[in-house]
């Protein structure tokens, strides 16, 4: 016999559908509310004293945007002082648990290509005002690349925009708005919207998006995107869907995870050494 639904069994169940929707609407306000917290975890960095930039050469750059002041660090090439000649220059986001503190030794190579390297520090981290947000780093790099070119330190036809993880999104963002020869993605998402499903919250949540597709899709110029195939922040299927929708995209791929990636650095400046040659930024290395 079918059990008959009775009204007091329909009540109870509309009381349960409501509780669990409830439920999940506190949830997911949770999850708005903290979304900042969880993607810029930069209470969990530590704190920065003051750098000794003077025996490096390092220039320490801050710019006053409609956020807060932002810190910059100008690396200059090895051997070539920055106020000599306008120079290929790299402009470089790291990811969302570090600081352009953690940064400069890694830098090393291309400044020993002849390349300058400004390092932008993200709203809020480190000694920068301001609070991160898509809106507020979109600004800051934006900033960056403009100080760059009135400065006069930069060759405007060779800047490169290099982001790791999180910084993959600042640099595609800076990509839409300035021009530049080269885009370099390491570790890269397709949009934090996509991260969205992990917490089962609908992706219209996210408040900072850095929506990257649409970017390396309508980019004129050749993209390098590097990738680790275990990569267990950001999935590995992220950095092959955007070598799918890039036109003109070369990808690495790397038997590394994501916080230990790359493998083998040596490995990974020649091949960032290689695409700059191929795109025309860097002169072939003498034999």
């Amino acid at each position: 016999m079918a059990m008959l639904i009775t009204s007091q069994n329909l009540h109870t169940s509309i009381k349960l559908l409501v509780g669990v929707l409830m439920f999940y609407a506190a949830y997911c306000l949770l999850l708005f509310l903290m979304q900042r917290s969880l993607i810029y975890p930069r209470g969990f960095i530590g704190n920065v004293g003051k750098p000794d930039l003077e025996s490096s050469g390092i220039q320490q750059i801050w710019l006053d945007t409609q956020y807060g002041r932002i810190e910059t660090w100008y690396l200059p090439p090895v051997g070539i002082q920055p106020a000599d000649v306008a120079v290929p220059t790299v402009i470089f986001a790291h990811g969302n648990a570090e600081l352009i503190d953690y940064n400069v030794d890694e830098m090393l190579p291309f400044r020993q290509m002849g390349m300058g390297v400004l390092l932008v520090e993200y709203p809020g981290y480190g000694r920068s005002g301001g609070s991160p947000s898509q809106k507020s780093i979109t600004v800051g790099f934006v900033a960056a690349y403009d100080m760059l070119l009135t400065r006069k330190i930069a060759d405007p036809q060779k800047i490169i925009l290099y982001g790791r993880s999180l910084g993959g999104g600042a640099v595609c963002a800076l990509a839409a708005r300035r021009p530049c020869a080269g885009l370099i993605l390491m570790s890269a998402f397709t949009s934090i919207r996509s991260f969205a499903i992990r917490y089962g919250a609908p992706g219209f949540l996210v408040l900072d998006p850095f929506d990257n597709l649409p970017v390396v899709k309508n980019y004129k110029h050749p993209i390098l995107i590097l990738h680790g195939r275990y990569d267990n922040v950001i999935p590995y299927r992220h950095g092959l869907k955007l070598h799918r929708v890039a036109p003109r995209s070369h990808m690495i791929t790397y038997d590394c995870a994501h916080n230990d990636c790359p493998p083998d650095w040596g490995s990974h400046y020649k091949s960032i050494a290689d695409y700059l040659v191929r795109i025309g930024v860097m002169a072939p290395a003498s034999r």
